[in-house]
């Protein structure tokens, strides 16, 4: 690697704070020994997150709520919307179930914000071995500030325009449009 490679990737352009809003998804549940089900934690697990992937950078956490994304509402989309607009980073990054990430990240996308959002998620919950939600995390970590405004969605080593990706759940992954 050249040492303008090396200097490029060694610090972001902007370094800018980053708004985590954590409202639940698969992320975030839990195994249940006595069920076999997997639920939530009384609290997230962002912040395990963080310390392990040992980011060094400002990075503030706003709980909204902990769903499974089947549950989320119209309300809980305008919650996450209200989040979005008084918070004062410009980039932000979601965590969220993926069946319905792609609506949430539509319905975000079509208010226009003037911002750079990332809604992210797992397949397996970080809880459990071989959870995808860490590689996705810093996934979307590692792009946030090369990105242009607009909604994104961070999945499988991907990041996905908003309005050109679907969850293709006959393989478990997320794809562009143009793949279907």
């Amino acid at each position: 690697m050249n040492q303008d490679c090396k200097n490029l990737w060694a610090s972001s352009p902007t370094n800018n704070p980053i708004n985590i809003i954590i409202t639940g998804g698969t992320i975030d549940k839990k195994y249940n020994m006595l069920t076999g089900e997997v639920d939530f934690n009384q609290t997230s697990y962002i912040p395990q997150i963080l310390t392990q992937s040992r980011v060094d950078r400002d990075i503030q956490t706003t709980t909204l709520f902990l769903k499974d994304s089947l549950d989320i509402t119209l309300q809980d989309r305008e919650d996450i919307l209200k989040a979005i607009k008084i918070s004062t980073t410009k980039h932000i990054i979601i965590t969220h179930g993926t069946d319905t990430m792609v609506e949430s990240a539509k319905y975000i996308s079509s208010y226009n914000i003037n911002k750079v959002i990332i809604l992210i998620g797992a397949m397996i919950p970080y809880s459990i071995n071989h959870s995808d939600g860490l590689f996705n995390f810093g996934t979307a970590i590692g792009a946030v500030d090369y990105l242009d405004n607009g909604v994104y969605i961070a999945m499988n080593g991907k990041i996905f325009n908003s309005n050109n990706v679907y969850k293709n759940r006959e393989i478990g992954i997320f794809n562009t449009t143009k793949q279907r």
